[in-house]
């Protein structure tokens, strides 16, 4: 079997060590940093040993039993997160634990920032987690993306396409970040990742932002890749060996759809434009990832204060007693299609049907 060899030819990105240290210090501008000037001359200098050797994990293990190399060097961050995984996929397939939900409200506003004031997604998820609350034996997280824009230390970093180069090379859940050497760190979606596998049914409300969905939603949206066919197995790549991964595609993939069967419910709002295209959009991901569509009702798109000022949104929205109670039935729909699957009730016609072609 030929291997393809990795295409390259794009523009080194290294610093030298002058750029390095400048944008690494730009970071201290607070005149509170001034009087420690050496001691970050010192970090600055660690920090730059790290870069130029490349240190991406610097604290490893070995794989151990379960691995298809035993002996490899796992990232300690990695083991961690799949350690969480498995516990949740525990919690998730426990037939006497609560049906668990996740709500995420995919807005960027917050009044912890600079808008000043909460957003409409949030009170939209808010409404939508009182009435499943109000329900027996169930568990409600609200996921608030806005975090990323407001609390100290919150990332989603990209992704950085590695599904694209070969299925294999893409680990779940993904093993990217941290990347300690370029000063990728404190990424959310190890913590992400858990809250998704263990949920029976998830909502997400988005507003529209320019004919999209926004921001923060985009980029949990992207790193999610990694449970669409992604490899739980670094040692089989050792890492991130290209040609490695490629031959291990190229062998016959099985394209595992680590999310498969969790119900889902797509709340899009707008003023003016492109709830529906945003809306289709959210449900087609998620169908590509064999999450099952919870019911007609489940699945939203309206606009509040339809052409109106910005200024008076949350006015509008307080009017909208239709809307409101729209998002109620939603909301009561995913919670009886959860209970539904959970009490050996749901039929998705077709879900036993073999795929003819994964990729």
């Amino acid at each position: 079997m030929s291997i393809p060899e990795a295409r390259t030819g794009t523009p080194d990105p290294t610093l030298d060590e002058g750029e390095f240290r400048r944008r690494f210090l730009q970071t201290f501008q607070d005149p509170a940093f001034e009087p420690l000037t050496q001691e970050l001359r010192r970090i600055a200098d660690a920090a730059w040993d790290a870069y130029s050797h490349h240190r991406k994990s610097p604290r490893t293990r070995k794989a151990g039993p379960g691995f298809s190399d035993p002996d490899y060097d796992l990232g300690v961050d990695w083991i961690a997160a799949k350690e969480a995984i498995d516990l949740a996929q525990q919690r998730h397939e426990d037939p006497d634990g609560p049906a668990r939900f996740l709500l995420i409200s995919s807005a960027s506003r917050s009044e912890h920032t600079c808008p000043g004031e909460m957003s409409k997604t949030y009170r939209l998820v808010e409404i939508a987690r009182q009435v499943i609350a109000c329900a027996e034996n169930v568990e409600v997280e609200v996921l608030d993306l806005s975090r990323l824009a407001s609390e100290y230390g919150r990332h989603i970093h990209p992704c950085k396409t590695c599904f694209s180069t070969s299925a294999a090379l893409c680990h779940w859940p993904c093993s990217c970040y941290p990347n300690y050497s370029l000063g990728q760190t404190q990424d959310w979606m190890n913590e992400i990742y858990p809250k998704w596998v263990e949920a029976h049914g998830v909502m997400i409300v988005t507003p529209v932002n320019w004919y999209q969905v926004s921001s923060p939603l985009k980029l949990m949206m992207d790193r999610l890749v990694c449970a669409d066919g992604g490899n739980p197995d670094p040692t089989s790549t050792h890492g991130k060996k290209v040609q490695e991964a490629k031959e291990l595609e190229l062998r016959g993939w099985d394209y595992p759809k680590h999310l498969s069967g969790r119900l889902f419910s797509v709340i899009v709002h707008g003023d003016a434009e492109g709830t529906e295209g945003v809306r289709r959009s959210l449900s087609d991901w998620l169908r590509a990832m064999n999450l099952e569509p919870a019911g007609n009702l489940a699945e939203l798109d309206r606009y509040i204060g339809y052409w109106k000022p910005y200024a008076t949104s949350h006015e509008e929205l307080d009017r909208d007693l239709d809307v409101q109670a729209e998002i109620g039935n939603a909301a009561w729909t995913l919670l009886d299609a959860v209970r539904s699957k959970r009490a050996g009730h749901w039929a998705g016609a077709g879900e036993r049907l073999p795929e003819p072609r994964r990729k």
